[in-house]
């Protein structure tokens, strides 16, 4: 701010409330010299001796220096209480720490060069490239590229400069695929909707452990669980539809995550010849394929444990599973299904007031006959359920499943 009036004739704050009465700053001309205001500042408070001052003329004083630098009154405190600690009002010198750029333009134009040559390779290569031409070949060209990170290698990437001499220069594209319908299963009370997910028994030593597939119906809550040694089409296919098969209603709906074992054209090959549609999780939604989560920890974790198991246990373990668990959790197994209420707050509440195995479940509803597969009955679900107790079911699976680890444990 530059003043070309000279204010020397205000000498009192009743001279300065009658000037503010008047308004008078046409000669009072703002500039960018943030010292000068400074400057202006400090004599103006310390000639009223602001400090001394009665509340209502500090009020005058501070209403003066607003109007005549055009600050806020925040900004006008901050200057008082300046002069009050520090005794002046100064600038504040800039203090913040400026640092030699080590990479200059020579460097990332060499960079981009390398990289153009060597048709984009990653950074890793291009950093050994560089060490090896100062190193090896003595190039001096290369000396301080032969010490730079890996990482600040894709700093210097980043720069306008690289990109501009930079020939394969292009942003990753986001991964788009046509299959699957993006969508939350909705089966409006009706079987047939499925969820699947895999669970990893674990890696140990570089060794990929086996991975059990799981299959939850929406509605009735059936599970039918299998285990392969590995999740590519050549293991997963056949189990895939193995299992499908294994449900006693048709099934109308394959709901999976957004991962590859499920979202590729094998998959969606098999599934189209079952008439079956498929949909997928949607983005940031966890709670799409909740069911299946929640199954994989009450009952696959639950059953096999964390540990790893080598992959070359997957057919006995597959074998427990068709022959004992997959039996006793559709009709022995008994689930909770959860009722919706709604408050006084119009919220919708969940209780679990109801329990019943899968199968009981699928029979209870209204018109169940016309889900079931060809072939299957009510008479015959129920004849399955009646061939044992649940008690025994249950007796069965832990003796299996007891034999099945020792097995596995012995040749560990």
């Amino acid at each position: 701010m530059t003043i070309d009036m000279k204010d020397d004739h205000l000498v009192s704050v009743a001279q300065l409330a009658e000037f503010i009465k008047l308004g008078n700053t046409a000669k009072f001309k703002s500039t960018s010299n943030k010292k000068e205001t400074y400057e202006w500042v400090d004599v103006t408070l310390g000639k009223f001796r602001y400090h001394f001052l009665p509340k209502k003329d500090k009020g005058t004083v501070k209403q003066y220096v607003t109007m005549m630098t055009g600050y806020s009154e925040g900004a006008v405190d901050k200057l008082i209480a300046k002069k009050k600690k520090c005794g002046c009002i100064v600038q504040k010198e800039r203090t913040q720490n400026s640092f030699t750029r080590f990479y200059g333009p020579h460097e990332v134009s060499l960079l981009a060069e390398v990289s153009n040559v060597t048709l984009n390779q990653n950074g890793r290569a291009l950093k050994e490239m560089c060490m090896g031409m100062y190193t090896e070949y003595g190039d001096v060209r290369f000396e301080k590229l032969a010490k730079i990170s890996v990482s600040h290698l894709y700093n210097l990437k980043k720069t306008r400069m690289y990109e501009s001499k930079s020939l394969y220069y292009t942003k990753t594209n986001p991964v788009q695929r046509d299959i699957g319908i993006r969508k939350k299963p909705e089966p409006f009370g009706k079987p047939g909707y499925v969820r699947v997910d895999s669970v990893h028994q674990g890696d140990l030593d570089k060794e990929k452990g086996v991975y059990h597939i799981n299959l939850v119906d929406e509605v009735t809550q059936a599970e039918y669980v299998g285990c392969v040694e590995g999740i590519s089409e050549y293991f997963l296919l056949p189990l895939l539809q193995e299992l499908l098969e294994s449900f006693p209603f048709v099934i109308f709906e394959f709901h999976s995550d957004n991962g590859s074992e499920y979202i590729n054209h094998r998959v969606a090959e098999l599934l189209n010849r079952m008439n079956i549609d498929q949909t997928k999780s949607r983005s940031r939604h966890s709670e799409d394929n909740a069911l299946a989560e929640g199954k994989n920890g009450a009952i696959i974790r639950k059953y096999m444990g964390y540990t790893h198991i080598p992959k070359e246990h997957a057919g006995k373990i597959n074998i427990f599973y068709f022959e004992h668990l997959n039996p006793y959790l559709n009709y022995h197994r008994f689930c909770g299904f959860a009722t919706d209420y709604i408050d006084a707050r119009g919220k919708v509440k969940k209780k679990y007031e109801i329990y019943m195995t899968p199968i009981q479940k699928l029979l209870s509803l209204s018109e169940c006959e016309q889900y079931l597969r060809e072939g299957v009955t009510r008479e015959t679900l129920l004849m399955k359920t009646k061939r044992m107790t649940h008690f025994e079911a249950a007796q069965i699976v832990f003796v299996e499943r007891q034999k099945l680890f020792r097995e596995i444990n012995s040749k560990l």
